[in-house]
């Protein structure tokens, strides 16, 4: 089940919300935790399995940790007793990655390598395990840093539901469990909180309707172009398409995560911050999925050394986040080549070799920006590296316009593809907060946040239409 289906949208939120209000407070872990089972397992029941087993390691190994640290022995003991627990249980959760999404990428890697004919698993992919291993991973960890749970320990239904909590289960953002844990336990629903939920989660369905799938239609049309079909015109509109698509449609799932946490009580980071008007790389990765880097940062960079041993092993420690981040989206080369391409820019700015910041036109600092980042996507997005590199050669030496290759790029820019650019534009910045914090909010201070609610109103009605209209809903994280 995903956000955007008439199945979450008519049936499954209304219900859940409301019984969630109405049932007692004491009642509301078990109850949200029941229904997030229930989401994570609708099409795909076997793998709510994979969830619970999840759920059941991580809880018991956090509560060997909590053990091992109030148990009466020498303090050394009970440390590498405790970090002991710490590495089984990220190896399990490891193990369990890899098993569902790397097994087959591995064996293919192996069989080119050795020419061999290893039969491959065709194990299925659960949505978001990803996301989820992430989480149960953030829980042991800050279990094992933190001796406040030794006196405050968290019971089975508190991780559960810390595991499975159904608004950023799929697609994130990433929550660490020591954001969260006292929300779990006491939290509270205001007409306010509510109030700015839907609304939040109306304009993230809004990005994912509205623009992304708009966006997408046209991507996946470039993208299953012929490379003899490629000209810079038509690689270019792909290339750039799916940028907008990929931003609008991650967002627009972080937009409505947070929001349907509001509605449920619930308070969560912010997991984008207009990427699109970075002014280096490094400011990109500030602004884009925000809960995966400082999760790797926390969890990964800073337990490497970070940047505290040496130049040089600063920059290894930098590859290596990144080689992971690009292997986290998926089993396929062009993930890992998506990361190390940023790794390297990273690189680059780290070292001073590439200065955005020197620049004297701060226009160039975006321009550069951009065109990492949709070079990037753009590796991101094909099939196969083949695939990527035919599509850069195109996007650059692409000089071929015969009428039938420019006839392709003209069916593509139809009239509402083209104001849906414009409207995605003017979305990847943050003008219209500007144009509330200034004249035009003291004019109409008294009326401001009516039209909000009226054009929030509007949104939903043209999300509703459209997803009446179109059957083209693609979830596009069923990849990562």
């Amino acid at each position: 089940m995903v956000f955007s289906s008439s199945v979450f949208l008519f049936i499954f939120l209304p219900f859940v919300f409301i019984l969630n209000i109405i049932i007692p407070r004491a009642y509301r872990n078990i109850f949200l935790l029941f229904a997030s089972l229930l989401f994570y397992s609708w099409g795909e029941p076997v793998f709510v399995l994979i969830m619970l087993t999840s759920i059941l390691v991580n809880y018991l190994f956090g509560k060997l940790i909590i053990k091992a640290t109030v148990v009466n022995t020498s303090l050394a003991y009970s440390l590498s007793l405790k970090k002991l627990y710490l590495i089984l249980c990220i190896l399990i959760n490891v193990l369990l990655l890899v098993t569902f999404k790397y097994t087959d990428f591995i064996i293919e890697n192996i069989n080119a390598l050795f020419m061999l004919s290893i039969p491959l698993t065709d194990i299925p992919l659960p949505i978001g395990i990803s996301f989820f291993t992430f989480q149960a991973m953030s829980y042991v960890v800050d279990i094992y840093k933190d001796d406040e749970y030794t006196n405050n320990r968290p019971t089975l239904l508190q991780t559960g539901l810390y595991i499975a909590f159904f608004p950023q289960l799929i697609a994130g953002p990433i929550v660490k469990y020591h954001e969260i844990s006292q929300q779990i336990k006491e939290r509270k629903i205001s007409i306010e909180k509510v109030s700015s939920g839907i609304q939040r989660f109306i304009i993230g369905l809004s990005k994912k309707i509205l623009i992304a799938n708009v966006m997408g239609e046209v991507a996946d049309t470039v993208f299953s172009f012929n490379s003899a079909d490629l000209n810079l015109i038509t690689a270019w509109i792909g290339a750039i398409t799916y940028t907008f698509q990929i931003y609008f449609d991650f967002s627009g799932y972080s937009d409505m995560a947070i929001g349907l946490a509001k509605m449920f009580g619930f308070d969560i980071n912010e997991n984008f911050n207009y990427p699109y008007i970075s002014t280096s790389v490094k400011d990109f990765w500030r602004r884009w999925h925000i809960s995966l880097t400082t999760w790797f940062r926390e969890y990964l960079y800073i337990p490497l050394g970070g940047n505290r041993i040496s130049k040089t092993r600063t920059y290894i420690n930098i590859f290596i986040v990144f080689l992971c981040t690009g292997i986290w989206h998926g089993a396929e080369w062009t993930f890992v080549l998506w990361g190390m391409f940023h790794g390297a820019f990273m690189l680059l700015e780290n070292s001073g070799v590439i200065k955005p910041n020197k620049f004297k036109l701060k226009l160039l600092g975006h321009a550069y920006t951009l065109l990492v980042v949709v070079i990037g996507f753009t590796i991101f997005r094909a099939e196969n590296v083949s695939q990527a590199k035919a599509f850069i050669m195109a996007m650059f030496t692409g000089l071929n316009f015969e009428t039938e290759l420019i006839s392709k790029a003209q069916l593509l820019v139809s009239p509402h593809v083209v104001l849906t650019i414009i409207i995605a534009i003017i979305a990847s910045t943050p003008v219209i907060q500007h144009i509330n914090k200034g004249k035009l909010q003291l004019v109409f201070t008294k009326y401001i946040d009516k039209l909000g609610y009226v054009l929030t109103l509007l949104l939903l009605v043209l999300c509703i239409l459209s997803l009446s209209a179109e059957t083209y809903n693609p979830f596009i994280y069923f990849r990562f």
